[in-house]
């Protein structure tokens, strides 16, 4: 029905002047019969009659599908009639200022983001200019010759192009011998016949027939033309050229690029700077702006300009004068702050640049001087002045500004200290008069009576201080007195410290909280480096709590770092004294003494311990440990009879049968073990122990049932399991290996995810060959156990060479912080000769567990190979400080009962030799 509908404009006539598609752009076109005869004169043109348009009558597209986003409906909303009210102004202030508003939020980002992708564009595109930069600088290294040697440019057209050009518009150039035969005979030289010059000849371009052309005349124009473009490239000096090709060459090097861009961002900055100086003259900001970018883009002297413009119009500016001096050479700039001085003689600043422009002593004194009679109440001023004289000139220069500047601390602390005791101390007094409130006057009262000697004195003076600033309402803090006590430690006054922290430390802390408190304190100074600080504060901590372990720790650990053996000793003897049940307090007295050579001491203070705890594993052990490595079996053996009656423990039934074994002694080893395991037969140890010694002296049945007898006992203790499958390895078949596989597989259900276990399973089979076996196995353990880093370690150790970073990465994805795994990734750059890497991988691992002894021992056989003497001391040092324990190699050899009294050092030295 709609289709079938006639448009109405098809039946309607076209109004006057209509031309179809003028619109889309048709000219039109126009016949006779539109114009009539041509006698007649043209149809005059009716105007278009424009209908009566309606207001409500609306004919605009205002569908969705006209409207835009961002640009609205393509047709206008409201015509010309339409009144512009000031509500509409309204509106449009409003939405411009939203507009703004919002086109300033991320305008940051915005910019940074064209920026990046400018210079992205600029990358993959870059200009011509840049693009033969490089060029262009490389144009510096040509020599004179190279210049030379520059062939000039030849015709490039194409024949083709040559054979368009028709014959008479072809120039053939006179021969040069022709030219020297007419110059010679002075005469002139007629035009070959067939060949003309257009143009030459007559205006027109015509040739006319017969005439000649004076081939002399062009020759002369052409020199003297050529003397004309020298001559005004060359100095007034014969024989010398303006032009230096070498200077010019190094000009073209040294020339720095501006990118439009700059200069557009120049120009536009220079205008506005020009605009706030032509509307406020006056305001110092603007001429100081004009002239930092007139410097920046290269146009010294017009900075120059403007700043000196702007002196004239900002005299009481002292930055104007300021960066006019800048701006100026040294001799100009003396004139300038003269100037400067002259209209604002009380600017500290002008006073003390006109000195700085000085190089001689005297000439700044004069100026200081001068300055502090316009400016006395300066305290820049006086100490600038003060610094240039002699002590004895300097102290009356002091005494003068305490006068003139009496609020000042540092003038009155200067004084006192150029002063003599006596009047360094009439000073301070004086100074504690005019200003009550400053802490630092007592403290530094309290340093001079410390530089004499009078240490008793200080407590009183820091106790009076603290009191008098209290009195006066000044609110310090506790912490500010902590670094008040750091400051003098620092300064070498150690009894000012100490009573600063007497006096300060109980400031503010609650009564419950006393101890925490100063713990942290004594922490947090020894980080900082100050022991004197945190032994001042563990100090006091300990005459209010005497009788608590935890102080007397961290005091005797301090005394240990930083201290001397006879304080340490002299700490630790009056700790036990009010901590008589500490055993780690009566256990490091008695070590120190040990290590200190002085045995006897050692096994007095046992003793004394002894007495106050007669049931003490420790202390049992510890003793006999001191007899055992001074050669005194029988004292010590002695000793565990006693403790096995007195403290019947476990630790001491294994003392026991270890000292029988190092004595050799297998019968009595295997009595004590027996009785052991009967008291207690829980003890993986005592079972491990007796299946050993099976197996050293019954043989392999033995040994088996016995491991067996435990593992009913112990069935959770992964040392015993791995005892039990390493004994049935041991004999070497293949039916023993399956058994071991076997009581391994058994292990791995009693106790899942326990890295240990499959770390066995996996060498088991590496040993029997298995290789295949093995990866497969490993695959299994690292997803039951991802975080072994003994697990990734092996896997490390196992890898072929080409596929050792690969795991490396992949170990440290999953435990980063493991030792094992560190020291692998350290011995990869070991084998590719990446010396610091792994030194450094080396020294990570070693921090992260220090009792892992197979590390230290990879990194001194290290050292032994790329460090020096130095290097390895100090691995055999850190590790000796360190005292490990534990590692696979190192366990192995300092087990052995022949390297039970070595030294840590010494056995750094055996384990390193078994890699």
């Amino acid at each position: 029905m709609l289709g079938s509908e006639k448009r109405s404009f098809l039946t309607a006539q076209p109004p006057p002047n209509y031309v179809a598609g003028l619109g889309r752009g048709a000219t039109g076109f126009t016949t006779r019969s539109d114009i009539g005869p041509a006698r007649d004169g043209p149809d005059p043109i009716v105007p278009a009659v424009q209908p009566q348009k309606d207001d409500d009558d609306d004919r605009g597209d205002y569908s969705e599908s006209n409207f835009d986003e961002f640009s609205g409906y393509s047709a206008p909303l409201f015509d010309s009639t339409t009144p512009y009210d000031q509500e509409d102004k309204e509106a449009d202030a409003v939405w411009e200022a939203i507009d703004s508003r919002m086109d300033s939020r991320r305008r940051t980002r915005r910019e940074t983001r064209m920026k990046q992708d400018l210079q992205k564009y600029r990358a993959t595109r870059p200009k011509i200019q840049q693009q033969l930069s490089d060029l262009k600088r490389e144009l510096g290294t040509l020599t004179e010759a190279d210049w030379d040697a520059i062939p000039d440019s030849t015709n490039q057209a194409r024949p083709r192009k040559r054979r368009m050009v028709p014959e008479f518009q072809r120039y053939t150039p006179v021969p040069d011998s022709i030219i020297e035969h007419a110059r010679t005979e002075n005469m002139p030289i007629p035009i070959l016949s067939g060949i003309s010059t257009p143009g030459v000849n007559t205006p027109a371009g015509t040739s006319v027939p017969g005439t000649t052309t004076d081939l002399r005349e062009i020759g002369i124009t052409r020199s003297k033309l050529l003397e004309m473009k020298l001559s005004g490239i060359s100095t007034a000096v014969a024989g010398q050229s303006a032009v230096d090709s070498k200077g010019y060459l190094t000009d073209l090097n040294s020339l720095k690029g501006i990118s439009d861009a700059e200069i557009g961002d120049i120009k536009r900055a220079r205008m506005l700077l020009k605009n706030v100086r032509t509307t406020n003259p006056h305001h110092p900001p603007g001429w100081i702006a004009s002239a930092r970018l007139e410097e920046v883009a290269g146009r010294l002297l017009q900075a120059r300009k403007i700043i000196m413009r702007g002196t004239e119009m900002c005299k009481e500016a002292e930055d104007v004068w300021l960066e006019a001096a800048r701006l100026q050479t040294k001799e100009n700039a003396r004139g300038i702050l003269a100037q400067a001085v002259q209209n604002i003689p009380k600017s500290v600043k002008v006073w003390i640049a006109a000195a700085d422009l000085e190089d001689d002593v005297n000439a700044k004194r004069r100026i200081l001087r001068k300055a502090l009679e316009f400016v006395p109440n300066s305290v820049r001023l006086w100490k600038a002045a003060v610094q240039l004289e002699d002590p004895e000139n300097a102290r009356v220069l002091l005494s003068r500004a305490v006068e003139c500047v009496p609020q000042s601390v540092d003038v009155w602390l200067a004084l006192a200290r150029l002063e003599s005791h006596e009047n360094a101390r009439k000073v301070l007094n004086k100074a504690r008069e005019i200003l009550p409130t400053e802490p630092l006057i007592w403290i530094t009262a309290a340093k001079l009576e410390e530089a004499h000697g009078l240490e008793s004195t200080v407590t009183t003076i820091i106790k009076r201080g603290v009191k008098s600033l209290r009195v006066h309402n000044v609110s310090m803090s506790r912490e500010d007195w902590l670094k008040e006590a750091q400051t003098a430690e620092k300064a070498g006054s150690v009894a000012t410290c100490q009573a600063i922290i007497a006096e300060t430390i109980g400031m503010d802390v609650e009564e419950a909280d006393r101890k925490k408190t100063w713990k942290e304190d004594a922490e947090n100074a020894i980080g900082a480096g100050n022991p004197v600080t945190a032994r001042a504060i563990y100090a006091n901590a300990l005459t209010v709590f005497p009788g608590k372990k935890s102080l007397w720790l961290g005091a005797a650990m301090l005394e240990k770092q930083y201290g001397t053996r006879d304080g340490l000793d002299a700490l630790l003897k009056k700790a036990v004294s009010y901590c008589p049940q500490a055993e780690v307090l009566w256990l490091m007295a008695a070590k120190e003494k040990w290590l200190g050579g002085d045995v006897p001491a050692a096994r007095c203070i046992l003793q004394e311990a002894f007495a106050a705890n007669p049931d003490s594993e420790a202390i049992w052990l510890a003793a006999v440990k001191l007899e055992n490595e001074n050669n005194q079996q029988e004292r010590a053996r002695s000793l565990l009879n006693r403790a096995r009656i007195t403290c019947p423990t476990e630790h001491v039934w294994i003392k026991s049968a270890q000292l029988e074994k190092q004595l050799n002694n297998r019968d009595a080893e295997k009595s004590l073990l027996e009785d052991a395991l009967k008291l207690y037969p829980q003890s993986a140890k005592l079972w491990i122990m007796r299946g050993s010694l099976a197996f050293d002296t019954e043989g392999v049945n033995s040994a088996r049932e016995l491991y067996e007898t435990g593992l009913r006992h112990c069935p959770t203790s992964v040392k015993l399991w791995l005892s039990a499958a390493r004994c049935e390895e041991s004999v070497g078949t293949s039916v023993a290996q399956g058994k071991a596989r076997a009581l391994l597989e058994k292990a791995r259900h009693a106790i899942p995810k326990c890295a240990d276990l499959w770390l066995e399973v996996i060498r088991v089979e590496n040993r029997a060959g298995n290789k295949k076996v093995a990866q497969g196995l490993m695959a299994k353990a690292l997803q039951e156990c991802p975080r072994s880093g003994i697990l990734w370690a092996e896997l490390i150790e196992n890898e072929p060479p080409q596929g050792k970073k690969a795991r490396s990465v992949d170990a440290l994805k999953h435990c980063d912080d493991d030792a094992h795994v560190i020291v692998s990734i350290a011995k990869i750059f070991w084998a590719d000769r990446k010396v610091e890497k792994a030194r450094t991988w080396f020294n990570r691992a070693v921090t992260l567990n220090p009792d892992l002894g197979d590390a230290w021992a990879n990194f001194y056989k290290f050292e032994t190979q790329h460090g020096t003497a130095k290097t390895q001391e100090d691995v055999k040092q850190r590790c000796a400080q360190a005292e490990p324990r534990h590692g696979e190699k190192w366990a192995a050899v300092a087990k052995n009962p022949t390297n039970k009294r070595l030294a840590f050092r010494d056995l750094l030295l055996k384990v390193a030799l078994t890699l």
